[in-house]
């Protein structure tokens, strides 16, 4: 066999209609037959772009030009819009970008699980769409040539840092920081060693967690206990593991989130996993317990409970509540969270759900109601087991419409269940994530 030669790229650019938007936001059209992802480009536009890559089953294209703009385009409030890759939809009204979520997740049902909801729910829209997200992973990287170091997203479409000196995607007392932590950590003496920040924040106090390839000079442990102080910060490093992430001051944050509607304040770590987005965090738990229809003599199981935020406000209006969840560090946080909020009827137990669970002890228990909420590679492992605890209504919120619509599938189609009502939810605005819920019932 011999060797695969390269496409060769066409040089001359080419004027074309967008026809859809793909699921990681780029406009998509068809040329000759053959479909073409292009960058910047939305639905309903005619655009002139170049071509950027050219292989067999589709080619991907960047946007020169719109010759014809869709009502939906608007200006990207951020200035570093197309270069970085921590949003992809800017350029798209939040609307427009509501409503392709909501298409792409009914194509997902459609295309994979073979089904369709009874009822399609409203979006869940947050208060605001810049500014909400507190936790991130920011790239570090000392750039000799640019005689600085970048931190942030990485640039889109690649591995390297961007260069960037603000986001609005980020909280603002991290996003209006990019350019001092730039000049930080070019003072110290490890600043080609420090290749990333991790950010962390509850609803008053913000960690950064500075990863450290080498270790820290007096001076440099002086240089981020004074930049914290300065800017009301908690400094953390991590040489290693997670294990290894401590604050800097020998004193930890105490990390926290409020829920106001259930007298609930959620404690956790700086490396725990919470929801990027607080506010819409807040309107989903709402919005999962009323479809959930909880009531007073309900036992519940909560599968992937994380660090109880579902399971602490569900126990606040059920006879009890199980959560088991396989990391056995946010088991602790959920067992804590409960104690610190006064909260008897819940139980938690540490399981892999996607092993074998056949000892199990809470499998030989009866419940009403579930909810779901695995990571993106869904909940399929455990399904098999829901309809014999005797399960009749079930929310399912998912953070990657493919595997919801998989084991939607498997649930309508194998387990008995109707597939009630479903609809996004925006808990990250301007980028093409989608965050779903889904309701099942069973007779």
């Amino acid at each position: 066999m011999g060797r695969s030669r390269r496409r060769k790229l066409p040089q001359d650019p080419v004027v074309t209609g967008i026809d859809a938007l793909s699921h990681d936001g780029r406009g998509v059209a068809h040329i000759d037959g053959k479909a073409v992802f292009i960058h910047g480009a939305l639905p309903g536009e005619t655009v002139s772009f170049r071509y950027t890559r050219v292989q067999k089953k589709f080619d991907e294209g960047e946007a020169l030009e719109i010759i014809s703009a869709s009502p939906d385009r608007v200006a990207p409030q951020c200035p570093h819009f197309g270069v970085c890759g921590g949003c992809s939809l800017q350029h798209q009204s939040t609307q427009a970008q509501i409503q392709a979520k909501q298409t792409a997740l009914m194509d997902a049902f459609q295309r994979i699980g073979k089904v369709a909801p009874a009822k399609l729910l409203a979006p869940l829209v947050g208060s605001d769409a810049f500014g909400y997200r507190r936790k991130a992973r920011l790239g570090v990287k000392y750039v000799a040539k640019k005689g600085k170091v970048l931190v942030g997203f990485r640039e889109r479409g690649s591995p390297y840092v961007a260069d960037l000196s603000e986001c609005h995607i980020l909280h603002p007392r991290v996003g209006r920081l990019l350019t001092p932590l730039s000049e930080l950590i070019g003072s110290l003496s490890i600043k080609e060693r420090v290749p990333q920040i991790e950010v962390a924040m509850g609803d008053s106090r913000c960690v950064l967690v500075f990863r450290i390839l080498e270790p820290l000079s007096a001076a440099d442990e002086q240089a981020l206990l004074a930049f914290g102080k300065e800017r009301e910060i908690d400094v953390y490093t991590q040489t290693g593991g997670p294990d290894t992430v401590e604050p800097l001051s020998g004193e930890p944050a105490d990390l926290q989130y409020d829920l106001p509607d259930y007298g609930l304040h959620i404690h956790f770590l700086p490396n725990d996993f919470t929801q990027v987005n607080s506010d819409l965090n807040r309107l989903m738990i709402e919005h999962a317990l009323e479809l959930l229809a909880v009531a007073p003599e309900d036992r519940v199981l909560d599968l992937f409970c994380g660090l109880g935020n579902f399971t602490l406000p569900i126990a606040r209006g059920v006879a009890e509540v199980v959560g088991v969840e396989g990391d056995a560090g946010l088991v602790a946080r959920a067992r804590d969270n409960a104690r610190r909020n006064g909260i008897e009827n819940s139980r938690y137990y540490t399981a892999n759900l996607y092993d074998s669970l056949q000892k199990e002890p809470w499998l030989r228990e009866r419940f009403d109601k579930v909810l779901l909420d695995p990571p993106r590679s869904g909940a399929a492992e455990v399904l098999e087991h829901l309809p014999r605890l005797g399960v009749k209504r079930m929310v399912y919120v998912s953070c990657y419409p493919g595997t919801l619509a998989r084991d939607a599938g498997e649930l309508v189609n194998r387990h008995g269940y109707r597939l009630v009502a479903a609809g996004v939810m925006d808990m990250f605005p301007h980028t093409a994530h989608v965050e779903s819920i889904a309701l099942f019932g069973k007779s």
